[in-house]
């Protein structure tokens, strides 16, 4: 294990406070964590991330969250995070890193200078992302494209956080045991719980599942709910990627979005009941 900057301060006399770390898995395969935003790609800048991929020493998640990321759907609000403590353990060949994820951030729409926040408009936003996930011949990238040439865009904005979601990741050279706990959420008006695991699109371009299935690129779609036992996300050529299964009590979807610029991410979603106070699940490293 290589890291930058470590803190000497320790939790539960065995865990190391860090500012970041990478975990190498093969000699051209890591994983790599940072405590702040890093590495601030697209309008996602402000966002914490996961675990992150690094295929020959350049990180390949792109736009996406990296693994393992906590969003909270209320009633009125949707809660990503900005602020994290993250925590490094190790014992032999097994690492552990644990991240304290505090939900201080909500998405705003902004038409160029004009701030969209009103619960009117936010049904609307919705009542179309509902739509395109049930009616894929809408075209909604068409759409996202003529939004942004008008000047509609996503931002977030700070706020005081909600809630903190404990993540703890366990990795040895070819899997990743992800556990995430929930006890400390604010629960009143909590409808879903998602834990998002994405890398970048223009890397990682090819899906199959356990039912033969096989998609490159756009074929993927944006929100699919998977009903195979285990689903791949690879390079092109298959030989590097990840690897997940179904859950009992969870909802599991494939999804990739590519706009130059905007857009540049591929992933495999778990979407959770609220009354689960753990949730876990684990990731296989094709190719480590």
């Amino acid at each position: 294990m290589t890291s930058t900057a470590p803190s000497t301060i320790r939790l539960n006399s065995e865990f190391l406070k860090i500012d970041e770390c990478t975990v190498p898995l093969s000699s051209s395969l890591a994983i790599r964590v940072y405590s702040d935003t890093r590495p601030r790609n697209s309008h996602i800048a402000d966002l914490q991330k996961g675990l992150i991929f690094v295929h020959k020493g350049v990180e390949t998640v792109g736009e996406g969250t990296g693994f393992g990321v906590p969003v909270l759907l209320y009633s009125d609000e949707t809660y990503f995070s900005r602020s994290s403590h993250t925590y490094f353990y190790e014992h032999d060949d097994y690492k552990v890193i644990r991240k304290e994820f505090f939900m201080d951030m909500v998405p705003r729409k902004r038409f160029r200078r004009i701030k969209l926040e009103n619960q009117k408009v936010r049904s609307i936003l919705k009542y179309l992302a509902e739509m395109y996930q049930k009616h894929r011949h809408l075209q909604f990238l068409t759409f996202e494209r003529l939004s942004i040439n008008m000047g509609l865009r996503t931002s977030f904005v700070k706020t005081a956080p909600t809630s903190k979601v404990i993540v703890t990741y366990g990795i040895n050279q070819s899997s990743i045991h992800v556990k995430a706990v929930f006890s400390l959420l604010k629960k009143e008006n909590l409808q879903k719980i998602f834990m998002l695991n994405e890398q970048g699109s223009r890397f990682f371009r090819r899906y199959s599942d356990s039912n033969g299935t096989k998609l490159v690129d756009k074929q993927i779609g944006a929100w699919e709910t998977i009903k195979a036992e285990w689903a791949n996300i690879t390079d092109l050529q298959g030989r590097v990627g990840f690897h997940l299964w179904t859950v009992k009590n969870s909802v599991l979807r494939r999804g990739r979005e590519f706009l130059e610029d905007s857009r540049d991410w591929i992933g495999l979603d778990y979407e959770i009941n609220p009354k689960n106070a753990v949730f876990k699940y684990e990731i296989k490293i094709l190719g480590a």
